[in-house]
């Protein structure tokens, strides 16, 4: 984008958050198949976009990416060339470098480990023998602080099994015996007797059977579930929540990001309009809370390029990572169902609350109101992540 164009007042750059605007005429067109208007805001919309430049500019680019794909009807194709790359270039340093700087930064994804950790704490205490299953794709980094909680009981320290479910073709074999490696050394510095084991579903997470997790009679279980459920096909999610109350656990923790890409599947505008509010949030999220030059900041945002294309740009469920996202109030009503909610004892919360201490100005805690449950995580007084604990 040049910078040397002088701003009129048609100018679309020339107003704050002219991405929205342009991003939402251009959905209503492809929705009313309004080919002039179509091709007249794509190429406007490539003008203006850069995945290098400011908030607006970076989602106008990778939204743009989505319309395109949705218009030409590639959407499938571009979104498997697009993770086919990523596994291409994808290693463990990598990954395991960003996830830590992005925790470092902002609270989005240790609020619900932190969340998460208080309530298995409170639901296995006193139990000699814990089987955590883990259905997530945080690399463990989320069980250090358990570990250390573990070792400082008061009675007698634990057995732990801990059993990665693992979905992804970046937590490959390689990959997650270096995980176990790094999990096992400090889980000997800590004094805790520890066991890992990984569980690899072929393709949808919606195919894990109660058989592949190695349940043993004397072990308490958990299951935590960050991340985990949406990507379960919308269709298989009630099934699935009966398959984890049927492994008898003492507690499900469920951690989800605040979105809903689910109910308005076919309505096309208004799930792009939920999309584009919620990616509008983290993006400007992470232009506050990195330096903009941050390779970091520029993997997540990639690694959000993919999601948005899975959502506004494919038929399907977008195969093993569908990302078909609900609202906490909407994975309440499912998963009461099958389980009865949990509350967050006053350790967890005062936790949480020093955690959210750490990081800048424009985070906070807020208990869920009415017939919803849990705890959001909010951004500038925006609920951005939902968190949660349950049991059969």
């Amino acid at each position: 984008m040049s910078t040397s164009r002088q701003s009129e007042p048609d100018d679309p750059s020339a107003s704050e958050k002219w991405a929205a605007s342009l991003l939402q005429d251009c959905a209503k067109a492809i929705s009313e198949k309004d080919s002039t208007k179509i091709h007249h805001l794509l190429w406007m919309l490539n003008e203006l976009a850069s995945p290098y430049g400011d908030c607006d500019q970076k989602l106008a680019s990778y939204f743009l990416q989505a319309l395109f794909c949705k218009a030409t009807e590639s959407g499938e194709r571009c979104y498997k060339t697009l993770v086919s790359v990523a596994e291409k270039s994808h290693s463990f340093e990598s990954a395991r470098k960003v996830i830590l700087k992005f925790q470092e930064v902002s609270p989005w994804t240790t609020f619900g480990h932190v969340a998460s950790n208080g309530a298995i704490l409170e639901a296995l205490e006193g139990e000699a023998k814990l089987h955590i299953i883990d259905i997530s794709n945080t690399y463990c980094t989320q069980w250090p602080t358990l570990l250390e909680a573990l070792a400082t009981r008061s009675d007698e320290t634990p057995h732990l099994r801990l059993t990665v479910v693992a979905t992804v073709v970046s937590m490959g074999g390689s990959v997650m015996k270096e995980i176990g490696q790094r999990m096992e050394k400090f889980a000997r510095l800590m004094g805790v007797p520890f066991e890992f084991q990984v569980v690899r579903v072929a393709s949808q997470l919606g195919e894990l059977k109660e058989e592949d997790l190695g349940l043993r009679e004397d072990e308490a279980v958990a299951v935590n579930c960050i991340g985990a459920l949406r990507r379960v096909g919308v269709e298989e999610r009630g099934d699935f929540m009966r398959m984890l109350c049927n492994l008898r656990p003492k507690v499900v923790t469920v951690v989800e990001e605040e979105a809903d890409f689910t109910s308005t599947r076919s309505e096309y505008v208004k799930c792009f309009e939920e999309c584009l509010r919620f990616y509008g949030v983290f993006f400007e999220m992470l232009e506050e809370s990195f330096a903009p030059t941050s390779n970091e900041r520029l993997t997540l945002e990639r690694e959000c390029s993919r999601s948005i294309l899975s959502v506004l740009a494919c038929d399907g469920d977008g195969g093993g990572d569908c990302d078909r996202r609900e609202k906490g109030s909407q994975w309440c009503a499912r998963l009461m169902g099958a389980f009865s909610p949990m509350s967050f004892n006053d350790d967890a919360i005062d936790d949480v609350r020093a955690l959210l201490k750490r990081y800048r100005s424009g985070w906070s805690l807020l208990p869920a109101q009415g017939d919803d449950l849990g705890l959001y995580l909010t951004w500038k007084d925006e609920p951005v992540v939902w968190a949660s604990a349950w049991k059969p």
